[in-house]
C-alpha cells in the first residue's frame, strides 16, 4: 500500500520537472479558492436569487457578480432546482477538501491521492455533462449555450488530463539509481 512516500526503488520526481502538474494545481487552486467557496455557495446561501438579503458570505461582489452572469447567460444557475443545488453540494462537501488534499499531494509527489483523484474525474465529468444536457435542451435551457460550453470546458478537459496523469502506477515517483557498490581499497 502506498504510504504516500516513494516506495522502495523509487524516488520523487521533483515538481520543477512535473510540468503537467503545475496547470493541476493551478486549476485545483483556482476551484477551491474562488469557484467552491465563493462562486457555488452563493446558490446554497441564497435559495432565491430574486428575493434575498446580502449572506455573511460570500461577499456582496460574488453575489452580484454570479447573478449577472446567471440573469445574462444561465437561467439554470438561477432557477436552482434540486439536483443543481445537490450538484453545488457535491462540490462543496467532496471537491472542496479534495482540492485541498490534491493540492497537498500533487506538490509533495504522494501517490495516495491517485484513487481520490480517479473518483473526481469521474464525479466531475458526470455533474458537468447532465448540467450541460439541461443548459442545451432542458427546462431551464439557455440561449447562449456556445458560451456557457465554452465557460464549463475548463471542467470537462482537467478531468481528462487528471485521468491521463493519473492513470499512471506511480505519476509522481521515478526509478531510483541503484546504489553504486562499495568496493574495498586494497591495503
Amino acid at each position: 500500500m502506498d504510504s504516500g512516500i516513494a516506495s522502495a526503488g523509487r524516488r520523487p520526481v521533483p515538481l520543477r520537472r512535473r510540468r503537467a502538474d503545475w496547470v493541476l494545481l493551478a486549476f485545483f487552486a483556482v476551484n477551491l479558492f474562488f469557484i467552491t467557496y465563493f462562486v457555488d455557495i452563493e446558490q446554497l446561501t441564497i435559495p432565491n436569487p430574486y428575493h434575498f438579503t446580502y449572506p455573511l458570505w460570500p461577499p456582496r461582489f460574488f453575489v452580484d457578480m454570479v447573478h449577472s452572469y446567471g440573469n445574462h447567460y444561465d437561467p439554470l444557475l438561477m432557477a436552482r432546482p434540486p439536483f443543481w443545488k445537490m450538484t453545488i453540494w457535491i462540490d462543496v462537501l467532496w471537491n472542496g477538501p479534495f482540492y485541498v488534499a490534491a493540492i497537498y499531494a500533487i506538490a509533495r509527489a504522494r501517490e495516495w491521492i491517485r484513487v481520490p483523484a480517479l473518483v473526481w474525474c469521474g464525479s466531475m465529468t458526470a455533474v458537468v455533462l447532465i448540467i450541460l444536457s439541461e443548459e442545451y435542451s432542458g427546462v431551464h435551457k439557455t440561449a447562449h449555450f456556445g458560451f456557457v460550453l465554452a465557460l464549463n470546458l475548463p471542467w470537462l478537459l482537467l478531468p481528462l488530463g487528471t485521468l491521463i496523469r493519473m492513470a499512471r502506477e506511480h505519476p509522481f515517483t521515478e526509478l531510483a539509481p541503484a546504489p553504486v557498490p562499495v568496493t574495498q581499497a586494497a591495503t
